[in-house]
């Protein structure tokens, strides 16, 4: 029997060893940092570039002890980025920022999946911002701002509280100064500007897809032709200038441009430009038909969106609540003067009393959100552009009005 005990003891060592081995050999793999680096592709402004990579490294400093990561940025604009993801999901960004006006296209096609935690991101920000992400009830996309509008700046050494209030009267100004005021006539965001107050409509049909449009409407206090004559009358004067936003930045960086309509993107860099004298208002009225009429605007949100093709979705979704955070969104706000939709980061002090922030806020009353097809842009822009280069073509205001609209409209 004394020499039963040794052999059992060794038996009953080697079993227990054999179970440690199947024990470590069954652990789960999810624990172990993976060998090779998670890839994420992310779309962004390229005006967003430098904020983005900061954001970029303070993510993966997080979440070092879990894996490590190459993310690559590219520069995408958020105005179409609905488009150049939807040519290839499959090899589109894992995670990209957007107008809010595509979601639901983005939706409907595939490219975006249902957010998985609801009740936190809704819980986290601003209801208009929300409402923004979401199709019938469902969010799909995480509210990164709640500032996606124009307004006026003006450089307060050139005008008065009283001559921002009417643009024919600033324009006269710059000209006398030998100075610009501009607005981007190239983009038909800007545009609905003349047409939005003046009760000439445009809008999605019940489809979600196509447009109704009346804006060459021949009855009415202000008909169709009037809004043209008007922007006309303000084109000729050698104190206006159409001009893209990048081109109106840097016209006030030269100072060339005392004045424009543009957004919050560029408070930062128009307040190193202008100092103590950069002014930011709701957008003036302009003359027409013999009237006042306030210059209305297109308001929204941008989002961060999830690529629901994307092959690692649940780091990208971790990236994207990331970037979206409410640290970030101040960062963001910080960095490029963009107003927050996360509620605290909206609440702060220094959101609240920003100059671009509260004129955005001031503009509100005016504005109304972005929702129109597809066939909206590129009719607008030719018209308008016309109207910049004071009707080259010599084709009759209603002429190009119906022809407009007709391109506005079409199926």
């Amino acid at each position: 029997m004394k020499k039963i005990y040794p052999c059992l003891f060794l038996s009953l060592t080697s079993l227990l060893f054999c179970y440690g081995c199947k024990s470590q050999e069954s652990l789960p793999a999810d624990n172990a940092q993976p060998s090779a680096p998670i890839s994420l592709t992310v779309w962004g402004g390229e005006e967003d570039e430098a904020l983005l990579e900061e954001i970029f490294t303070s993510f993966q400093s997080h979440y070092a002890d879990q894996a490590t990561f190459q993310i690559t940025y590219q520069p995408q604009s958020e105005s179409s980025c609905k488009d150049a993801l939807l040519e290839n999901l499959e090899g589109g960004a894992d995670v990209f920022a957007f107008a809010d006006d595509q979601v639901a296209a983005l939706a409907a096609a595939g490219a975006l999946d249902p957010i998985e935690n609801q009740e936190t991101i809704r819980d986290a920000n601003l209801s208009a911002s929300v409402e923004a992400a979401s199709v019938d009830g469902t969010l799909y996309a995480y509210p990164l701002t709640a500032d996606n509008g124009y307004f006026l700046y003006y450089n307060k050494a050139y005008f008065s509280e009283n001559d921002i209030q009417s643009l024919n009267r600033m324009v006269e100004i710059a000209a006398e100064k030998e100075r610009l005021v501009t607005m981007d006539w190239t983009s038909a965001w800007y545009v609905y500007a003349f047409f939005g107050n003046t009760g000439l409509r445009v809008g999605l049909n019940e489809d979600g897809l196509t447009n109704y449009c009346t804006w060459n409407s021949t009855d009415g206090a202000i008909r169709g032709v009037d809004v043209a004559r008007a922007m006309m009358e303000i084109a000729k004067s050698p104190g206006f200038a159409s001009r893209t936003d990048t081109d109106f930045l840097s016209g006030v960086q030269d100072g060339t441009v005392i004045a424009g309509v543009s957004g919050v993107w560029n408070s930062v860099a128009i307040e190193n430009a202008w100092g103590n004298d950069m002014g930011a208002a709701k957008l003036p009225t302009y003359t027409c038909n013999h009237q006042q009429v306030q210059m209305a605007s297109f308001s929204g949100c941008k989002l961060i969106g999830v690529n629901a093709y994307s092959p690692h979705k649940e780091w990208a979704e971790k990236l994207a609540e990331w970037i979206s955070s409410e640290s970030n969104q101040t960062l963001r706000f910080q960095k490029r003067g963009q107003g927050p939709s996360n509620i605290q980061a909206a609440n702060s002090p220094a959101v609240q009393t920003s100059p671009a922030i509260t004129a955005l806020l001031a503009q509100s009353e005016f504005s109304q959100l972005q929702r129109v097809g597809g066939k909206f842009w590129d009719p607008v822009t030719a018209f308008a552009t016309s109207m910049a280069e004071q009707n080259p073509s010599g084709a009759s205001l209603q002429e190009q009005l119906d022809r407009m609209v007709e391109g506005i409209t079409a199926r």
